[in-house]
């Protein structure tokens, strides 16, 4: 079996990736605990994430969170998000 070493491949060979989306999907993901622990402040986070990329839906899921969430939590949520586009 061959090896490749993924940083010597030029990214468009291996398609563009969405980020919009994974964020989406991440969302998702911890908003139902499907392969990760459910955690409604990185669910709330991912959602912000992917809305702020143009994903339709994950402002609205976001919303739907939220109404589930102490004010603590959403700005905890939302510092993460600023965190994250600070490092990215």
């Amino acid at each position: 079996m061959a090896r490749y070493d993924i940083s010597s491949i030029e990214c468009g060979a291996l398609g563009a990736v969405d980020t919009g989306i994974v964020y989406f999907q991440l969302g998702l993901s911890y908003a139902t605990g499907r392969s990760v622990p459910l955690d409604r402040v990185s669910a709330h986070k991912w959602f912000n994430l992917a809305a702020r990329a143009g994903v339709a839906g994950a402002a609205g899921l976001r919303r739907e969170l939220a109404a589930e969430m102490t004010p603590d939590e959403i700005a905890l949520a939302q510092r993460a998000a600023r965190e994250h586009l600070g490092l990215h």
